[in-house]
């Protein structure tokens, strides 16, 4: 299988390539989201991408966008092609499995980010301030180790080829409004407690995540974009756990570590080398096997 790093689909209107996924115009209400195979670290696109990937990341979000629409309305109105407008169904051939037909909204300018544990860019700033996005941390944490409560650490989004800036929560209402950001930090700790507590009794640990809101034509806030996957998570396998170390993943950190080995210069995409190609697919499918139950239709 080759891997799909760009579509084209001429009758349609190209709004945007992302790191991983290329952005449509439908009609006046909807949005076609096609989730590629390109694969992004540390902000950056890689130069080839991982065959498959993004119709695993497309049913891993369809899957938690059904399981947690009782927390909160999503933007997701079908993962089949067969269901979708005319005018996006002829391209079936290209799209099938990696395309999410959404609704329109008005997307907040931060990423909602959630973390369980103290890992990543946290720990990073942590052992450098004793701080997580400027706020005080208690004495002696160790790494990978679980804070007693989630805790809501959003960010700014950054443009292509620049990187995100984690903030204080304080700073939120300023970019946002007080109403939406106290409603935002609500329902992203909720959403992520939900799926977290799912998630270990499936075997996987939720260390972090992040999530992206729109708010619709009425002002309700509205979960878009991709929702727990490898890509914007990271999962770590819960019987191997260890608390002062950093943990074996099923997301996006082999990649990391990969590209740290080679002393990656987080400007420029390399080409990745077969062996992590295959490893980092085979992560994403086991993520996607342990906690859906089911195998990923490639």
């Amino acid at each position: 299988m080759a891997a799909l790093t760009t579509t084209d689909c001429p009758d349609l209107r190209l709004i945007a390539r992302g790191k991983v996924r290329d952005l449509y115009d439908v009609d006046d209400k909807t949005l076609l989201f096609v989730a590629t195979d390109r694969i992004s670290a540390f902000d950056v696109v890689m130069k080839n991408g991982i065959p498959g990937k993004g119709k695993i990341l497309t049913q891993i979000s369809d899957f938690w966008f059904n399981k947690l629409h009782s927390v909160v309305p999503h933007h997701l109105i079908t993962c089949k092609v067969a269901e979708m407008p005319a005018s996006v169904q002829k391209y079936a051939s290209q799209i099938e499995g990696r395309a999410m037909l959404v609704k329109k909204l008005k997307i907040l300018p931060v990423e909602a980010i959630v973390r369980g544990y103290i890992s990543g860019s946290a720990w990073v700033e942590y052992t450098k301030k004793g701080t997580m996005c400027d706020m005080p941390l208690p004495k002696g944490l160790k790494e990978s180790e679980e804070f007693p409560e989630a805790v809501f650490t959003p960010s700014t989004k950054a443009e292509m080829g620049e990187h995100d800036e984690n903030i204080n929560p304080d700073k939120l209402p300023a970019l946002i409004g007080d109403k939406l950001a106290k409603q935002l930090e609500e329902v992203a700790l909720k959403l992520y407690t939900t799926a977290r507590n799912y998630a270990r009794e499936k075997g996987i640990i939720i260390a972090d995540t992040k999530f992206e809101f729109g708010v619709d034509e009425n002002d309700n806030l509205v979960l878009a974009d991709e929702v727990l996957t490898p890509d914007s998570s990271r999962f770590w396998p819960a019987d191997r756990y260890k608390v002062g170390q950093g943990q074996p993943s099923y997301d996006k950190q082999y990649l990391r570590d990969y590209l740290t080995s080679i002393n990656f210069d987080k400007a420029t995409g390399v080409e990745l080398p077969a062996a992590v190609i295959d490893n980092t697919m085979q992560k994403y499918i086991e993520a996607f096997t342990i906690l859906t139950g089911k195998t990923p239709v490639l």
